[in-house]
């Protein structure tokens, strides 16, 4: 199963941004999608997941209010709408994939090469 992400771009602080995420790959069940970021020197973060059979959603405190994940125009494809963006929101943004390989029965746990969201003041 392979994750492509799109939509980073530098932007000012206050405006808003959309990321997509989208799976491939042939023969596996998707359960949850979400958004992780990470910094050089920092440890990678949660942002915000997605159950694609439940639709819960998690959000880390941070972005609480300000983010939003949500299912696509495809069952394996969210997008992290991101508003009112902050300078401490710059980050790479990396997509994460949890489901099945139907083929093996076995779970898997992908991530996507990432894409890099710059917020200037």
């Amino acid at each position: 199963v392979r994750l492509a992400e799109s939509g980073g771009r530098s932007v000012r602080a206050g405006t808003s941004l959309r990321l997509s995420c989208i799976a491939s790959g042939s023969r596996y069940h998707m359960n949850d999608m979400g958004w992780y970021r990470q910094t050089p020197g920092k440890q990678r973060e949660l942002v915000a997941t997605l159950s694609l059979s439940s639709r819960a959603t998690n959000y880390a405190d941070s972005v609480a209010g300000r983010f939003f994940v949500s299912q696509g125009d495809a069952r394996d494809r969210i997008i992290l709408q991101m508003d009112r963006l902050k300078p401490e929101d710059t980050a790479v943004y990396l997509c994460n994939g949890r489901g099945v390989d139907l083929a093996t029965a076995r779970s898997f746990d992908t991530w996507g090469q990432g894409t890099q969201v710059t917020v200037s003041p």
